[in-house]
């Protein structure tokens, strides 16, 4: 099927053709480390068919091109870290570009329109099959990541200027941290099996393990700074705040398809907003009380 194209095609088909064996390759070792058979099977179907679109372009092309190794090591270290749905979504997102090629190029190929309709119906299918454990408690570990956001940043917010000592805002704030994180566990655990959950204790496991893991990075800079350093330790623990939210919302609009801005608006409304109440409460207990802990 080899045939007369433009330089400017040319170069289009081969990156398609690159794009599509590498996405076979990906798919297929992320099917190899399934245990679930659903899993597998859907990663199965998505590596054939991006091989499948490879040949497509390989009969107008007639060259062999080498995939992605880069892309494939990178994508398969972020699939074991952040999961499969959110590294499958991320991939494709990055193939909308790839669409919008086969697009231009209709006109000219003809077997483009059945490459479309592949990317957009078959896949899109499949991709819905997708059943992932960790997505099934987003709720819980939202519910500990956001607790532990408002509640201890506002906590930590209002002793670093009671205090004013790292050491003492540290440890104030990992003995508060650690008990909030067994009690919210503990509530969850509650409230789950009240309603009946038979994975309650999965579900309060999800949510003490996000509360603890913010309440080590909020309190972290207050760890490492010398004790004077406490409005640079304060700087840097809103940075971090503000880091998690962003990267948690991100993952989350990725592997749900939820819009990003919003949510990650009001996250950041939210909890900067109780540090920056609990940052006036502390000024004026320390003067009040005449607290001097320095």
């Amino acid at each position: 099927m080899e045939q007369t194209t433009s330089p400017a095609l040319m170069e289009k088909l081969l990156k398609m053709q690159r794009d599509e064996i590498t996405g076979s390759i990906l798919y297929g070792k992320i099917a190899a480390r399934q245990k679930d058979e659903n899993n597998k099977r859907v990663f199965s179907e998505i590596s054939r068919a991006e091989r499948g679109h490879y040949e497509t372009w390989r009969a107008y092309t007639g060259r062999d091109v080498a995939p992605d190794r880069k892309k494939i090591a990178l994508f398969s270290v972020i699939s074991r870290i952040l999961g499969i749905t959110f590294t499958i979504k991320f991939f494709e997102k990055g193939e909308d570009v790839g669409l919008n090629d086969l697009r231009a190029i209709e006109r000219e190929l003809p077997e483009a329109r059945q490459v479309i309709a592949d990317e957009e119906a078959h896949e899109t299918k499949l991709m819905s099959m997708i059943d992932e454990e960790r997505l099934h408690y987003v709720g819980s570990i939202v519910l500990g990541l956001n607790d532990a956001l408002v509640e201890l940043t506002g906590t930590i917010a209002g002793l670093t200027f009671a205090l004013a000592n790292n050491r003492l805002v540290a440890l104030s704030g990992i003995i508060t941290g650690v008990a909030a994180t067994l009690s919210m566990a503990a509530s969850n655990y509650l409230a789950q099996r009240a309603d009946g959950n038979k994975d309650a204790l999965k579900s309060s496991v999800y949510t003490g393990i996000a509360y603890l893991l913010t309440v080590i990075a909020i309190v972290l800079p207050y760890l490492l700074l010398p004790n004077q350093m406490y409005l640079f330790a304060f700087i840097i623990m809103i940075a971090i705040v503000v880091l998690i939210i962003l990267s948690f919302n991100y993952y989350i609009s990725v592997a749900q398809d939820l819009p990003f801005w919003k949510r990650f608006g009001e996250m950041v409304v939210i909890s900067l907003g109780v540090a920056a109440l609990s940052f006036g409460i502390g000024i004026a207990a320390k003067a009040i009380l005449g607290v001097n802990a320095g």
